[in-house]
C-alpha cells in the first residue's frame, strides 16, 4: 500500500487587502440656551443655580447668627483705681476670665496696669437654664487651696466648674426633689468625662446627692 503526498501551493503574504473606510456622523451640536430669570423660576433650574441659592441662604444664615452673637455682647468701660490687680476685677466684681481681659486690652504686662488707664471689659451672656451633671467632692480636698487662690471648705456653698469664671453666682436645682441653693464658682474641675459641676459636701447634702453621688440638676447663672 503506497501514501501520495500532495504539496499545496505557498499562499502569497502579499496578496492585496481591501480597504475599509468608515463614515462617522456627529450630531449636530445645539446651541446653549440661557434661561431667562423667569425662565429659571420654574422647574428648568439647574441643579447648579439650586445649589447656588442654598449656599447663599446658609451664608445668610450664618451672618445672622453672627449679627446676633455680637448684639448679645456687653461691654463696660472701667478706670483703673490705685491698689487694683486684674484679678481682683475678673472674679471678685465682674466675674469674667482674666484671661479676656488681657486679650480684648492687648494688654502685655498684667502687673504694670497704672492708676487712670481705661479698659473695657465683655460681660457674657448665659442661656436661661442648662441641664448638668454634677458630683461632690468633701473631706480628703478640704483645707486645700482652690482655683481662685482660697481654701476649700467642704461646708461652704461653693463649686467647681470647668468653663465658667470664677466668682459666677448660680442657683442649682434638684429637679426631682425641688430643693434649690446658691453657690459661687470658686474651683475648677471635674475631670471626670460626664460630669459638668461638682458640689462642696454642704451643698450635695442639700440637694440629696449625697448617698448617689453623681446626679442631674439645673444651672442657672446669676452673674
Amino acid at each position: 500500500m503506497g501514501f501520495r503526498i500532495q504539496r499545496n501551493p505557498l499562499l502569497s503574504i502579499s496578496m492585496p487587502v481591501p480597504s475599509v473606510r468608515m463614515k462617522i456622523d456627529r450630531p449636530r451640536q445645539e446651541k446653549l440656551q440661557i434661561a431667562s430669570p423667569a425662565a429659571s423660576e420654574g422647574t428648568g433650574q439647574t441643579k447648579e443655580t439650586g445649589q447656588a441659592k442654598n449656599f447663599e441662604s446658609m451664608l445668610n444664615v450664618e451672618r445672622g447668627k453672627g449679627e446676633g452673637s455680637r448684639a448679645s455682647e456687653r461691654w463696660v468701660e472701667y478706670t483703673i483705681q490705685k491698689n487694683d490687680t486684674l484679678w481682683n476685677l475678673a472674679v471678685k466684681r465682674y466675674h469674667v476670665n482674666v484671661e479676656d481681659i488681657i486679650k480684648d486690652n492687648s494688654i502685655k504686662d498684667p502687673r504694670r496696669i497704672q492708676p487712670g488707664q481705661k479698659i473695657r471689659i465683655r460681660l457674657p451672656s448665659y442661656p436661661e437654664r442648662t441641664d448638668v451633671i454634677a458630683s461632690w467632692y468633701g473631706r480628703e480636698h478640704h483645707g486645700k487651696p482652690m482655683a481662685n487662690g482660697e481654701k476649700y471648705n467642704m461646708h461652704g456653698a461653693t463649686i467647681a466648674h470647668k468653663d465658667l469664671p470664677l466668682g459666677t453666682r448660680v442657683e442649682l436645682e434638684n429637679p426631682v426633689t425641688r430643693q434649690r441653693v446658691k453657690a459661687v464658682v470658686t474651683d475648677r474641675g471635674p475631670y471626670v468625662e460626664g460630669r459638668d459641676v461638682d458640689l462642696s459636701y454642704g451643698l450635695a447634702q442639700k440637694l440629696s446627692l449625697l448617698e448617689k453621688g453623681v446626679g442631674p440638676l439645673v444651672m442657672r447663672v446669676l452673674g
